[in-house]
């Protein structure tokens, strides 16, 4: 441990108290009568231990800042390969090291930007390295969640099998919401073969259903009527999926609903 005396002053090559040591040290060598060898050498001994201290810990210290300086360039790399679909670039870098959960500011994973970006080959690459496959962005999306939201059946089945969450309990809007908004049935088709739950509800408590409806979405409302979904679920603004319907001129679809509903009493 460097004494509190010695800290602070090292930086300069020797400390000032170690440099008022010498002076006094060598002010004295010239009266050979009172000058001591031992204590010669022990200061000099001394000396160059402190020096060689700092410029030791000096050489530590550019060697940390290097590395982490090279390894931000490196998730950069990784970053926009994910993004501009650079298979061979990509591996690469993960094969060095670089983390394929490795995210930008937004948040946004490697997984993430090579899913909203539509290149199976680089999300296939990614799974290789074994990421977080939940991973959320500042957005609240997970690279599932924009696949489904995409309508890509392709990465959806990759990202399911590779052990993606399809009821992720953090999240207000749900992969399964996403498909029935945007109207993807096939993408619907693979969330409820993986166990997505029909009645798990958004924020202001609205239901695949209730999406699909208020969307327009009716080959999406003919499967949901498949399953158990509540038919009389009100949102926070205590309108059903029947009543979304009608209100948005979707007749079909509110009769479809009506329907199911006589047909379950």
């Amino acid at each position: 441990m460097v004494p509190t005396a010695l800290k602070g002053g090292v930086s300069t090559g020797v400390s000032f108290t170690m440099k008022k040591t010498l002076q006094h040290f060598f002010s004295r060598c010239f009266y050979p009568q009172i000058c001591q060898p031992r204590a010669f050498v022990s200061v000099v001994l001394l000396s160059v231990f402190f020096v060689g201290g700092q410029l030791l810990a000096d050489t530590t210290q550019a060697q940390q800042r290097r590395p982490a300086s090279e390894a931000a360039a490196l998730q950069k790399q990784a970053t926009d390969a994910a993004k501009h679909g650079k298979t061979n670039k990509l591996e690469q870098l993960l094969r060095q090291g670089v983390s394929p959960d490795t995210a930008d500011a937004a948040g946004s994973t490697l997984l993430i930007h090579a899913v909203r970006e539509n290149y199976p080959k680089v999300v296939s690459v990614i799974l290789r390295y074994k990421p977080k496959l939940n991973l959320r962005n500042k957005n609240g999306d997970s690279a599932l969640k924009l696949a489904a939201f995409a309508g890509n059946e392709e990465i959806v089945d990759v990202l399911l099998k590779a052990g993606a969450n399809v009821n992720p309990k953090a999240d207000s809007y749900k992969p399964l919401h996403y498909a029935a908004f945007q109207g993807h049935p096939g993408v619907l088709n693979q969330l409820l073969s993986a166990g997505a739950d029909v009645n798990a509800v958004t924020k202001n408590k609205s239901d695949a259903l209730m999406l699909a409806a208020r969307n327009g979405h009716i080959e999406i409302v003919k499967r949901l009527l498949q399953t158990n979904i509540n038919l009389d679920h009100r949102n926070e603004n205590g309108v059903t999926a029947e009543e979304w319907a009608r209100k948005q001129k979707n007749t079909k679809i509110a009769d479809l609903i009506a329907k199911a509903r006589k047909g379950r009493r």
